[in-house]
């Protein structure tokens, strides 16, 4: 609390009167929440997927039969008779057999390993703070007792 003497020639009905006024002004606070962040590492177990190549071998008969159905179908479609059927069936079943032939290489999962996977999550904490708010003047002048509010 501060004490303050004040003039008040200005407040006073006639300029050549002033009285000496005593007044007490007292701060006034309030409390305010604030919301504050923080981050913190957490840290969780998780299975990561184990990658490996695997080989199948080929099927040089599956590819020929499909190559030659297939190829007695365009054959027929391409010349309209029957010895374009049987050429593309020979030609299909020829193309089928070395594709299938051939050995396929397949990726895929072979096991899990467990492994820590670490990242910042942030949170929010309400912090207390106390903070100005205004200021209340009060003095007597002629017997009257007054109160002023204001903010600094």
């Amino acid at each position: 609390m501060k004490t303050l003497t004040l003039i008040t020639a200005l407040v006073a009905a006639t300029p050549a009167v002033a009285d000496k006024v005593t007044a007490n002004v007292t701060d006034r606070f309030k409390t305010v929440y604030e919301d504050v962040p923080y981050t913190k590492n957490e840290c969780v177990l998780v299975d990561k997927p184990i990658y490996g190549s695997t080989v199948k071998e080929g099927d040089a008969a599956g590819g020929a039969l499909l190559g030659m159905i297939l190829g007695g179908l365009v054959g027929k479609g391409v010349s309209g008779d029957d010895g374009g059927a049987a050429a593309g069936a020979v030609i299909g079943g020829l193309i089928g057999a070395d594709k299938g032939s051939k050995p396929k290489h397949n990726r895929q999962i072979v096991g899990y390993e467990t492994k820590q996977q670490c990242t910042d999550v942030t949170y929010y904490r309400s912090v207390e703070r106390t903070v100005y708010d205004y200021s209340v003047m009060e003095f007597k002048y002629k017997g009257e007792d007054i109160t002023l509010t204001f903010r600094k």
